[in-house]
């Protein structure tokens, strides 16, 4: 990979950061021409770093994705495989109803990773990587409903994301809809 140069390099960085400040206001669909605008570059810089909208948007949540993931390899030797997955659950739920956009992207992700023109799908990709290992676990202590996939999971949770985001307490009502769905797809052991 070649060294960028330092003008490139801030360049970068500076777009990330209005990316992110933009995301965080307006959503996953932020005006691309207004960010290259405020980060007082041309459209082409913007495309140079960042091809796609998918591509700037797995830029901005790249630091969450990482936390996330490495919160599910932690997780992976906990003694209780069913508490593990729905302590990672939870992390995600709550991260993809607070962060605006984080959602939506990995709806993206997923529709764009099934359909024709398909885009990497990097932060799903990574998230299933994850916790695929909790899932079969889970599974296998009999703690999940026979069938269901880090796929279903992941959709599942990107879902109630969406329907709280609009709630007055976003964080607090996917939670609650987590509580709801968890019922159903692994119901306690008895």
């Amino acid at each position: 990979m070649p060294v960028q140069r330092a003008d490139a390099r801030r360049n970068y960085a500076l777009l990330l950061t209005v990316a992110k400040e933009a995301i965080a206001e307006y959503g996953p669909d932020a005006s691309l021409e207004q960010m290259a605008r405020t980060a007082g570059v041309g459209s082409a810089t913007l495309r140079r770093h960042f091809p796609s909208r998918q591509a700037l948007l797995e830029a901005v949540f790249r630091d969450q994705v990482e936390t996330l993931c490495g919160h599910a390899r932690e997780l992976i030797a906990a003694p209780d495989a069913r508490a593990a997955l729905l302590e990672w659950l939870g992390a995600l739920t709550s991260a993809a109803a607070t962060i605006r956009g984080l959602a939506i992207a990995l709806t993206r992700e997923r529709v764009a990773r099934d359909g024709a023109a398909a885009e990497e799908a990097c932060c799903s990709a990574q998230l299933t990587e994850a916790a695929d290992p909790l899932v079969r676990r889970a599974a296998d202590a009999g703690a999940l409903a026979p069938g269901v996939t880090t796929d279903d999971l992941l959709t599942l949770v990107t879902g109630i994301a969406l329907a709280s985001e609009h709630h007055p307490d976003p964080a607090a009502e996917a939670e609650r809809l987590l509580g709801l769905t968890i019922a159903g797809v692994s119901p306690p052991q008895r």
